[in-house]
């Protein structure tokens, strides 16, 4: 297949609107670099473009027509919107499913010690990462507290300029030749990733000073005590916006753009203002990065449950219906491709490999050791993606994550698959994948949109 870089191929124009495509989407992953912060967001946008919640409409007893907009969210962990189109339901939706977790550090429910002067913050890491890619840098604090009264406060510390920043400690090169022997995997040990978060003793504290003054900080900030860590929901992050990247400007850097970068674009995808025969719909949900376990993650009935209550709200529901709508539906798992790293080519198989610059990246299987937990896209859906995608001079690849024995991973396609209805992987081509800061491509983005948008208007039959 011919490969080609998109930046020769696009008009003054199309940079342009590249590039505020890219703006937006750099705008969106500072605003929401949690789980939370992205279902605000996301909600925000919906109902600034006209979607109202299915869940007061489900109270008022509000019938839903074509052309109507919706949405629903779960405990501000996941978000599904609809836009009705002029088919039955029954016919079938055109969804665009994503994650908006991310691998992360998290606090502990009881994180809070002092040790030698230092005051830390105990943690468990969330998902695949690289311990040692995370110790010696800027760090940030972003979640939720919630009070026995149910008093919801939120923390975001290291952030703004003026904000002080956490960080977790490493050993110096000159102490360090015992850790350097050990594997990467025991270089950074996980209880060994506490946040240093102060060192300053309160004045006459004879016992656990530093402690004593962070609590005294967070009193008096946040109107937080050390009890409430216990429900308390706090992720930590790198600190610092999104950036645009190289010389050339071509590329953005930025945390969590795994799986933020196809849960943005397909978003945007969604909120633009179009006429649609099949219903469309993007689903962005939470864990996928531990399994697609909880309420909010793919293996729940949230989604499910949120299709019964739009099909209650637009004629007489019944479970055959239900089964019907999802059985009838096409979906892209709207998931992020590894991209081809020429300093480690020995991993990839290069002609069956992504390509940064070279569009939308389609997985007919993902999968690690023969194929094991993939979905396996029907051939008869991949040719009638390549047609949308043709008719709508949209530019895409095809790829596999790898050399066969290499590696592998999964995305949620597999859980939506389990309805019958046609899924395939599709997404944007990433480097530095899992790293605190990985790397896309503007043209990339730019086609990720292009593409979500030509799939949600496509007339399957």
């Amino acid at each position: 297949m011919k490969r080609q870089n998109l930046w020769e191929t696009y008009s003054e124009a199309q940079v342009a609107e590249l590039e505020d495509v890219n703006r937006k989407y750099r705008e969106c992953l500072d605003a929401g670099k949690t789980e939370r912060e992205c279902v605000r967001l996301t909600i925000e946008m919906a109902e600034k473009a006209g979607y109202k919640n299915l869940r007061e409409l489900m109270v008022d007893g509000t019938k839903i027509a074509a052309g109507d907009k919706v949405y629903m969210d779960y405990m501000e962990r996941a978000v599904v919107l609809f836009q009705m189109g002029t088919e039955p339901l029954e016919a079938g939706m055109n969804i665009l499913g994503a994650h908006i977790d991310s691998p992360r550090i998290d606090i502990k429910q009881n994180p809070l010690y002092e040790q030698d002067g230092f005051a830390y913050l105990d943690t468990h890491y969330y998902g695949g990462i690289k311990k040692y890619q995370w110790v010696a840098m800027p760090l940030a604090l972003h979640g939720v507290a919630v009070k026995k009264d149910g008093t919801k406060i939120d923390v975001t510390i290291g952030e703004k300029e003026e904000d002080p920043v956490l960080v977790i400690t490493d050993l110096l090169p000159h102490l360090g030749r015992e850790q350097r022997e050990k594997t990467s995997e025991k270089f950074i040990e996980g209880e060994k990733l506490d946040l240093l978060i102060g060192n300053k003793p309160v004045k006459g504290e004879e016992k656990e000073a530093a402690k004593a003054y962070i609590l005294k900080l967070l009193k008096e900030t946040y109107n937080i005590e050390e009890e409430d860590f216990l429900s308390a929901e706090l992720e930590i992050v790198p600190a610092g916006k999104a950036r645009d990247c190289g010389l050339d400007s071509s590329m953005i850097m930025a945390y969590g753009q795994d799986d933020r970068v196809c849960a943005f674009t397909s978003l945007f995808a969604m909120l633009k203002e179009k006429t649609v025969s099949r219903t469309s719909c993007c689903i962005l949900v939470d864990k996928e990065e531990i399994g697609s376990v909880g309420g909010g993650g793919a293996t729940s009935k949230f989604f499910e449950n949120a299709v019964a209550e739009l099909l209650a709200a637009t004629a007489e529901y019944s479970d055959l219906k239900l089964r019907r709508t999802l059985a009838n539906s096409k979906m892209l798992s709207s998931d992020v491709s590894a991209a081809y790293d020429p300093l480690y080519a020995e991993v990839y198989e290069k002609k069956n490999s992504a390509f940064l610059a070279q569009g939308l990246v389609f997985n007919k299987y993902t999968g690690s050791g023969g194929k094991g937990g993939s979905n396996d896209a029907n051939p008869e859906y991949v040719a009638q993606l390549r047609k949308v995608m043709d008719d709508n001079n949209v530019n895409f690849q095809t790829a596999e994550l790898g050399k066969v024995d290499a590696g592998g991973g999964g995305t949620i396609a597999y859980l939506m698959a389990v309805y019958t209805m046609e899924v395939i992987d599709s997404g944007v081509a990433v480097l530095s994948m899992h790293a605190p800061w990985e790397v896309t491509s503007k043209a990339d983005v730019y086609e990720a949109v292009r593409g979500y948008e030509a799939f949600l208007k496509a007339e399957f039959k």
